[in-house]
């Protein structure tokens, strides 16, 4: 009998306000870059709830299908933010 091993897999996700088509009503992004998934929700929480059941579903689809598992890999990358400066001769419009 083959025993089953439980891994705990951290991915990082990355949260960002929108509006639904067609209604303009607030809702939030939640993306995982890693993996290359996107869901959504009416809160920040229910993003977040959303995105971990996607992520689950698709790692279950590449195991399945014996493709390998993407991992973050904190220690190799560096994610950070950069401020630019730019001049406009009039007011523009920012999404």
């Amino acid at each position: 009998m083959r025993t089953q091993n439980n891994y705990i897999l951290d991915y990082r996700v990355v949260i960002k306000p929108d509006k639904r088509l067609n209604s303009n009503k607030l809702c939030f992004i939640a993306l995982c870059p890693t993996i290359g998934v996107a869901d959504d929700g009416e809160t920040v929480q229910e993003a977040l709830e959303n995105i971990r059941k996607t992520i689950v579903f698709h790692l279950k689809c590449l195991q399945e299908e014996n493709k390998e598992i993407p991992v973050d890999k904190p220690g190799e990358e560096l994610v950070t933010n950069s401020q630019v400066k730019l001049s406009f001769t009039s007011p523009p419009a920012f999404c």
